[in-house]
């Protein structure tokens, strides 16, 4: 057979691959089913717990064994996927209702990881084993092939509770993700009740019920009038805090904080790095009334306590927390699901109702399945009760019978041809028998006991019994009402057994309004070494260590801890750094990079100067640039709320080579790579703005550029080195701007 070529667009094809993988991501990977409320491994591994026997009431099992069937048979994407959602499942700290009885280390709520797997054991929770794996024997969900079709699983677990909202769900898929917060289940249980009875009520009658999230962590929702916009929508943002009690500390004047609650959002990591954000708070003054930081949590609980000084103000501190740290924190809902199998944003009245909807399919294909079996229960009763009137013909055909099938038959259809009676009427009556299929075989697999004039009775009682199933059955099946009793008298069985008082409370707080502390501002000195790592120390440590820094620093700027200080570089930018942003301490710190603390950047930048803006405010700067171009412009230009901003204006190629404090008398020098020098006065230096080029300073000759300016001061001896030489700058004569300058040709003195 000849091959055949396939001509296609690798657009469309990358396009169908993509979206194949996209749809396989979101639907069998990273969303949960609005019907369980679980995603896939999830759903697998409490399957596979049931079908290995690790019932509630059985002992644990090691989680190893757990992941490596469920992996084995059901979820072949590696055991880490399956270990984690399994450790997930059985932490009180993340889930409402945890459905995994975990025993070991599952971690902590401080971020402590699981032990391995093979350390831990696991096993069902009670309330996963009753409302989510009951019934499947009755062919309430449906089977698919596994896989490697060789095993079946079940392609949605029959939830009886609104699972998707008691848990929660957060998973990011291929360009979309869910973040669903846990709710209470009393609440949830109430709220789905409601609507079977009623289904015109709106998400606003369904809040009456559902009040908001109610998170395992507990906490403050403090933005109670948003949640009715989120429950509308599926999505929107929860402001949630943590609570705050005051203590007094006993035998002393002093009070401190105790934090216990935490926000959902930072179990894990997120409750140390708000001790070391609560910590840097207190170094940085704005907290210095925080004088000890501890945590006490424990498994009783989250505590931890923040010791306050005398006098401190309890009240700020707590505003300072909320603030500065995620003591309070946003939780950002996305209440996305898969829904009759694609994603779809829902609304709380979408997803309970979609719940019930299921229920009531549960429902209806548990008790025909129920009501199947008893019809074929009843069958067989009445066959045996006709059969016992009849037993002495009955006997009689078994014992003139050659074998099973011409005894089978005669109880069928009558046929007694090949059998044997004592009498005709016997062979008469035998005639006349017309037993069911199913109703001969009992009969004829029937023991003698069963003859006992006690096991009659109780036969008959079973089969009234049967009759009365039959009649109930048949009424929920064929009446809403019925059925929807049945479902709510199990609901109200789970939340009776169940529920738990709410943990989070519910409402509205004004956001917090931080009146900052302007710390008192102290003398400093910036130290900056020649490879641009700045940091300050106080002055009497620099006082203490004076010619040592001078000797090993570049720079050495005295100023106040709440200056600004403005970074000048080669580009004609100035980069404005605030002297509380720069690393403070010890003499002997490393310190920081100085392009790290502000917008300055050392790729495509030079550093030329740093200057305290206090200091220049009142006075003016001087610009010089490699071109030759010169000017003055007022300090208090800088005096600006922004980050960066132009210092001068430069041509294209020209690059800034110095800026200096304007308060010399005896002029500037400016001398080139051609050794050419000119000095100017001060006087002859015009005053422009920031954003102006400047006016010629020196007249440079083609290929030649400024090199370096030197600023004379009156008395002042003042030399520079050119080209080997020693240069008495004073010596120049003071010549007009603009002009070309001198050459230097012997050394002066």
């Amino acid at each position: 057979m000849a091959n055949e070529l396939i001509q296609t667009e690798y657009a469309e094809i990358m396009q169908k691959s993509y979206i194949d993988y996209a749809m396989s991501v979101i639907v069998a990977r990273a969303l949960p089913d609005v019907r369980d409320g679980l995603k896939p491994v999830q759903r697998r591994t409490l399957y596979d717990m049931y079908e290995l026997g690790i019932r509630w009431d059985k002992p644990y099992r090691k989680s190893a064994r757990i992941v490596g069937d469920t992996m084995g048979k059901y979820h072949p994407h590696g055991d880490s996927s399956i270990y984690g959602a399994l450790v997930v499942l059985a932490q009180e700290f993340k889930m409402g209702q945890p459905l995994v009885d975990g025993h070991g280390n599952f971690g902590s709520i401080e971020g402590d990881g699981a032990a391995a797997m093979r350390y831990t054991e696991a096993r069902l929770q009670k309330l996963t084993q009753e409302a989510f794996l009951s019934d499947l024997d009755k062919g309430v969900v449906e089977f698919v092939p596994n896989f490697d079709e060789t095993e079946k699983e079940p392609s949605v677990l029959p939830a009886r509770i609104p699972n998707l909202l008691v848990n929660g769900s957060e998973g990011i898929a291929v360009g979309m993700a869910t973040a669903i917060p846990p709710h209470n289940l009393g609440e949830v249980i109430d709220a789905a009740i409601a609507l079977i009875r009623d289904h015109s009520l709106t998400n606003e009658d369904l809040m009456k019920y559902v009040k908001g999230p109610d998170f395992p962590t507990g906490g403050i929702v403090v933005n109670a009038s948003d949640l009715a916009g989120i429950y509308e929508t599926g999505s929107g943002k929860i402001r949630i805090r943590g609570s705050v009690e005051v203590e007094k500390i006993p035998r002393t004047d002093r009070k401190r904080i105790v934090i216990t609650q935490i926000p959902y959002t930072m179990i894990g990591a997120g409750i140390g790095k708000f001790l070391n954000d609560v910590a840097a708070l207190a170094d940085s003054k704005l907290g210095s009334d925080i004088s000890d930081i501890s945590n006490q949590s424990s498994k009783e609980g989250i505590r931890i306590v923040l010791e306050l000084r005398k006098g401190a103000d309890e009240e700020y501190i707590k505003k300072l927390l909320y603030k500065k740290t995620r003591l309070e924190d946003t939780f950002g809902v996305n209440m996305l699901a898969v829904s009759d199998g694609k994603p779809e944003t829902m609304s709380l009245h979408d997803i309970l109702e979609a719940h019930i909807e299921f229920q009531f399919e549960i429902a209806t294909k548990k008790y025909q399945s129920m009501l199947d079996s008893e019809l074929s229960k009843k069958e067989i009763q009445e066959g045996l009760i006709r059969a016992v009137d009849v037993i002495d013909l009955i006997i009689e055909i078994l014992r003139g019978s050659r074998d099973r099938s011409m005894a089978k038959r005669c109880l069928v259809s009558g046929d007694t041809e090949g059998i044997r009676f004592k009498t005709k009427k016997s062979k008469t009556d035998a005639s006349k028998l017309r037993f069911t299929e199913a109703q001969a075989t009992a009969i004829l697999e029937m023991r003698l006991y069963k003859l006992i004039g006690l096991e009659i009775a109780a036969l008959t009682a079973e089969y009234e019994d049967t009759l009365k199933k039959i009649e109930q059955y048949t009424d929920i099946l064929n009446n809403y009402s019925s059925m929807a009793d049945v479902i709510v008298h199990e609901l109200e069985g789970y939340r009776d057994t169940y529920a738990s008082p709410r943990r989070t409370q519910i409402c509205d707080e004004e956001e917090v309004v931080l009146e900052e502390r302007k710390a008192e501002a102290y003398p400093c000195v910036l130290l900056m070494d020649r490879f641009g790592y700045a940091r300050t120390v106080d002055e009497a440590v620099y006082e203490k260590n004076r010619e040592a820094a001078d000797e090993e620093n570049r720079l050495v700027i005295h100023c106040m801890s709440d200056s600004r200080l403005c970074v000048f570089t080669d580009m004609g930018k100035v980069h404005i750094l605030k002297a509380e942003k720069i690393p403070h301490g010890k003499f002997r710190d490393k310190g920081t990079p100085i392009d790290n603390l502000c917008n300055y950047d050392s790729g495509s930048e030079t550093f030329l100067s740093v200057m305290c803006l206090d200091e220049i405010r009142t006075q003016r700067l001087i610009f010089v640039t490699a071109s030759g171009y010169i000017k003055m412009t007022e300090g208090a230009e800088f005096d600006v709320s922004k980050l960066t901003v132009a210092s001068t204006k430069l041509e294209e190629g020209d690059r800034l080579v110095s800026v200096h404090q304007a308060h010399f008398q005896a002029g500037c020098v400016m001398i080139t790579k051609n050794s050419m020098a000119l000095r100017i006065s001060e006087e002859d230096i015009p005053v422009q703005k920031k954003n102006a080029r400047g006016v010629y300073g020196i007249r440079l000759a083609e290929g030649d550029e400024v090199e370096s300016v030197f600023y004379l001061e009156d008395g002042s001896p003042a030399e520079a080195e050119v080209n080997g030489r020693m240069i008495a700058l004073n010596r120049l004569h003071i010549a007009s701007r603009g002009s070309r300058g001198s050459k230097i040709r012997r050394q002066m003195s």
